[in-house]
């Protein structure tokens, strides 16, 4: 099952309570993806546990880049370039992700859904074992609890990846339409637009993302605000965006 849907986690948030644990790891079928819920059962998405472990690694290869996918908190962009590191976003999906640590020589990357990359006492693929055991190594190095290290995360409110369906012959028009008119027109809610994979806007109220699935005749779309009034514009841009392609966001698919 996939670590990083909440609901495949309640048998091992429940477990944690039970048992009083510090935290617990969760991993997909083979192994390369990982989840994880700190002592009080909070999860740790994969853009926090990014955080713990730039942390971490940042004190031992300063001024490293370390790379996440578009869908990532800025959270952790800020907070890898607030520790000294080099924040770099990049297009979601593994192999992509694992080709651009080469090219660079980052010894960290990872993306929201779990997969992540260790190259710096490691061989640079996704391992969720190694993650799991990394994640125990940081707590232990920086001296905190995962729960502390967890609790520590800026709170911010975001949605789910929401993936609507788009006829494969239309997705990737309908993006390319939509990047047009944000890089040439964007208004004055845009403050920048970063077409990396997709569109991600940056806007006062937070972010938005969307992008064309690699593998699917899905759009995907994300957004994260502080507060809930900017995350409802937010999503308002996004479907803003869409009508203007002729398009909705309709009912979330899955995987």
């Amino acid at each position: 099952p996939d670590p990083t849907v909440e609901a495949n986690l309640a048998d091992l948030r429940a477990l944690v309570a039970d048992k009083n644990l510090d935290f617990g790891v969760a991993f997909d079928g083979d192994g390369d993806r990982i989840g994880a819920i700190d002592g009080t059962g909070r999860v740790i998405w994969g853009d926090q546990l990014l955080m713990i472990y730039a942390e971490d690694l940042l004190k031992t290869c300063p001024n490293a880049t370390i790379i996440a996918d578009v869908k990532a908190s800025r959270a952790l962009f800020d907070r890898v370039a607030e520790l000294g590191g080099e924040p770099l976003m990049w297009k979601t999906g593994h192999s992509l992700i694992k080709s651009k640590m080469k090219e660079t020589g980052a010894p960290l990357a990872g993306e929201m859904s779990g997969h992540v990359f260790f190259a710096d006492t490691y061989y640079g693929f996704d391992d969720a074992l190694y993650a799991g055991v990394r994640l125990l190594a940081a707590s232990a190095r920086l001296g905190k609890s995962v729960t502390e290290l967890r609790g520590a995360i800026p709170a911010m409110l975001n949605t789910p990846e929401l993936r609507f369906q788009v006829d494969e012959t239309r997705k990737f028009a309908a993006m390319a339409e939509i990047t047009a008119r944000l890089t040439t027109n964007p208004g004055p809610a845009v403050e920048s637009v970063n077409a990396t994979d997709g569109v991600r806007v940056n806007t006062a109220d937070g972010w938005w993302l969307l992008r064309a699935s690699n593998t699917q005749d899905v759009l995907v779309a994300r957004a994260e605000s502080e507060s809930a009034e900017g995350l409802d514009r937010l999503l308002a841009q996004i479907d803003e965006q869409l009508a203007l392609s002729g398009l909705e966001r309709g009912d979330s698919v899955g995987h």
